[in-house]
């Protein structure tokens, strides 16, 4: 199948001009198994040029948001034209907080994944459930209609990666156990082949993002249907070189 081990960092709204030095120092000193893991961190916009120039060239740079369509009168937000122009590659689209906080409904994430893609970036497409949801036994559906808002804008998903990130383990020390991961990541890839094609279904990888550190990073990945990592807290830390380490196990 093939699917290259992927893990993003994003590091929110976090950081200062020698915290970021700081973090690339150590991004830029580690020793990370080259071949078999595609490595991309996310910094806030005003560092994103920035960490572009210090970072080194085998790992990658990605936005943390960017608007559903051509720039203009949009004030506060950031184009996919804009991107382009900074050569930033990649994106993180529908991530909870902008669900939860800015009200990003499914069929907008949709229409900004497709945008994005249109203009050649890539996209971490973030999808995931409440507690609420999960105590509802709504979980597969949940995820299912997301992802659906998706595939019905987008017709390539060479340059997708599917980020599940359960709410209620984003930031709170909980984490998905192992099998509770693996079930949704299953259920995701089924629900892509049934509705998208087998051929996606077996290339697309669906990355796991919710209280990962360097503790539990490698049974997370030794789950078959689980192809990497979008980290929060722990890709500001040294730990987040563990977390890469963890592709090792796939192999």
């Amino acid at each position: 199948m093939g699917r290259k081990f992927f893990v993003g960092g994003n590091w929110k709204c976090n950081g200062t001009t020698e915290e970021v030095k700081k973090i690339v120092g150590t991004l830029n000193e580690a020793k990370v198994p080259g071949e078999d893991v595609v490595v991309v961190v996310s910094p806030p916009y005003v560092f994103l040029p920035f960490v572009k120039s210090l970072l080194r060239s085998d790992f990658h740079v990605a936005a943390q948001n960017s608007w559903v369509r051509k720039g203009g009168a949009y004030t506060g937000e950031i184009s996919a034209e804009m991107l382009v122009n900074l050569d930033i590659p990649w994106v993180i689209l529908g991530h909870s907080e902008r669900r939860q906080l800015l009200n990003e409904t499914n069929e907008f994430v949709g229409d900004k994944v497709a945008y994005a893609l249109s203009l050649g970036r890539k996209v971490i497409a973030c999808i995931g459930e409440t507690l609420e949801q999960r105590e509802a036994g709504t979980t597969l559906d949940v995820v299912s209609e997301q992802t659906k808002a998706i595939a019905d804008k987008v017709s390539n998903w060479d340059n997708v990666v599917l980020a599940y990130e359960p709410v209620w383990a984003i930031g709170t020390g909980k984490v998905a156990s192992p099998a509770q991961a693996q079930e949704v990541h299953a259920a995701l890839r089924k629900w892509v082949h049934d509705n998208v094609g087998a051929e996606v279904a077996a290339s697309l990888r669906i990355i796991y993002g919710g209280s990962v550190n360097g503790g539990n990073s490698k049974e997370l990945a030794s789950q078959p249907d689980i192809d990497g990592f979008l980290v929060g807290g722990a890709s500001l830390k040294p730990e987040f070189v563990d977390i890469i380490n963890s592709a090792t196990v796939k192999n």
